[in-house]
């Protein structure tokens, strides 16, 4: 049920260097930041809005009856965008939690939104996401599959203690691959943000380490499958090809 206290945030751009322009890429009749913001709708948690430095993806926003939110082109990274749309959108404050979903996942399912969200159910849980188990072995051990380490506080539900890029935990066991997306607590959202670059999210290259390394408490809700994320040509046919299967 939608709740007026939550709001979904994509974060999308047009530069994106191995496949240029990709939020606008077509999949069956659409673009592709559009079939984002559709299963974001369906998740029905809240209201959802599309946060660009273009006016190109906004405008195929508003034209499928979405909301976009123009935002600054100087930002590192998408949580930085969607902060500065939250603050433009909402600057009463009436929105306590954030849900951040990436422009380049046309294949997410409503469902494992949806299970972002319920990790801050917890009072302790400062920002929450989701991951999968690992079940195809050459993903074990490649560094673009970042694994999440952690400890289980719940059924599907664990605690993080780190995220890496290296095949972890050692030893016999599940390995979980990490799905970038997550739910902020405003509070939470609003101290990552005053935060500066940490040394293992430099070194690792994962911005939810510098949380983690200044105390911040992230918890990880287990959900069946990856959603392909659309980076290259491939991973875009890839998209394609799953979507006519379930449209």
């Amino acid at each position: 049920m939608t709740d007026a206290a939550v709001i979904v945030l994509i974060p999308a751009r047009m530069a994106a260097t191995r496949l240029p322009g990709k939020p606008l890429k077509d999949i069956h009749g659409a673009p592709m930041i559009v079939h984002v913001l559709r299963r974001a709708m369906e998740a029905d948690i809240g209201r959802v809005a599309v946060a660009t430095d273009d006016e190109d993806i906004a405008a195929a926003i508003r034209s499928a009856g979405g909301e976009a939110v123009m935002t600054g082109r100087d930002h590192l990274n998408g949580t930085s965008r969607i902060f500065e749309a939250l603050a433009l959108i909402d600057p009463a404050g009436a929105v306590s939690t954030i849900v951040n979903v990436q422009g380049d996942l046309p294949t997410v399912e409503p469902a494992t939104i949806r299970a972002a969200l319920a990790p801050l159910s917890d009072p302790a849980v400062d920002i929450a996401t989701v991951a999968a188990e690992i079940v195809r072995d050459e993903e074990r051990t490649n560094p673009a599959v970042v694994k999440v380490v952690g400890t289980p506080v719940g059924e599907g539900r664990l605690r993080a203690l780190y995220f890496t890029r290296a095949t972890a935990p050692w030893g016999d066991g599940p390995l979980y691959h990490h799905i970038g997306l997550y739910a902020y607590r405003r509070a939470a959202m609003t101290r990552y943000m005053a935060l500066p670059p940490s040394p293992l999210e430099r070194r690792e290259k994962l911005e939810q380490l510098r949380a983690l390394e200044a105390g911040m408490r992230i918890d990880v809700g287990i959900v069946d499958a990856v959603p392909i994320g659309v980076d290259t040509p491939d991973e875009l046919e890839r998209a394609r090809a799953m979507l006519a299967a379930i449209e």
